[in-house]
């Protein structure tokens, strides 16, 4: 049983938009890939959440990691304490992006949130 409610909106963008025509978890996943790059706005500011430090670590998100990085999971490329380092993209929390970089991370956590895989 998945952890958040069905929202039938994103359910369609997410059909429709994103995953349309695609029929194997390759597909799936290049479908995501190149829906989150064309449509989170670079770089931006956040929260890089994770277990060890549950506040958040301030980080810029400066891109997304390579199509081979997003086989499976789809990664981004954060700076750090002046280091580079790859973090999974439902563990960013954004800081004043546009409402089109709001959507589109979104999309990719409710995909997650609900048990959806490639």
């Amino acid at each position: 049983m998945s952890r958040i409610e069905k929202d039938k909106e994103r359910e369609q963008r997410i059909d429709y938009e994103i995953v349309v025509d695609a029929y194997n978890e390759e597909e799936r996943a290049m479908g995501w890939y190149y829906y989150l790059d064309d449509n989170i706005s670079f770089p931006f500011q956040a929260k890089w959440l994770s277990g060890k430090k549950p506040e958040g670590r301030d980080v810029k998100v400066l891109g997304i990691s390579s199509a081979e990085d997003c086989e499976h999971n789809m990664f981004v490329e954060v700076e750090y304490d002046d280091d580079v380092f790859s973090a999974r993209l439902s563990d960013i929390e954004p800081l004043e992006v546009d409402e089109k970089t709001i959507q589109a991370i979104a999309d990719w956590k409710y995909w997650s949130d609900r048990g959806y895989e490639f």
